[in-house]
């Protein structure tokens, strides 16, 4: 498996970790009508840890073990300090989890292209 693969399943790991550690991880799915939005971060339906866990987490671990191409960018950071402003240091660790992600796939994007891939 590529380096590149296992680092970020390592913050795949890491976001699901800190959303456990938040107790933000829950136990009952979203109904279906609520997963199906179409809105980006299924904003109209869910807040943001539950796309995170009930859709972006499945997508990504799916995509890495089916060694599909990767999204050539992934801009969840802004979009999670807008949800958790003000939630104070509590969530930074979830934050830092999440920027990491963003840049590994930028940098595997980068270097795709690099490669002419």
């Amino acid at each position: 498996m590529e380096p590149h693969i296992l680092s970020l399943a390592d913050q795949l790991l890491l976001i699901e970790r800190e959303l456990r550690r938040l107790d933000m991880w829950t136990a009952q799915a979203p109904s279906a009508s609520a997963l199906a939005s179409t809105q980006p971060f299924c904003i109209d339906t869910l807040p943001l840890e539950q796309w995170l866990q009930w859709v972006f987490l499945p997508r990504m671990k799916l995509i890495l073990e089916s060694a599909d191409a990767l999204p050539r960018v992934s801009g969840i950071l802004p979009m999670a300090e807008l949800a958790y402003q003000g939630r104070g240091p509590s969530v930074a660790g979830l934050l830092q989890a999440i920027e990491s992600f963003d840049r590994l796939i930028a940098e595997v994007s980068e270097r795709h292209e690099q490669l002419g891939q």
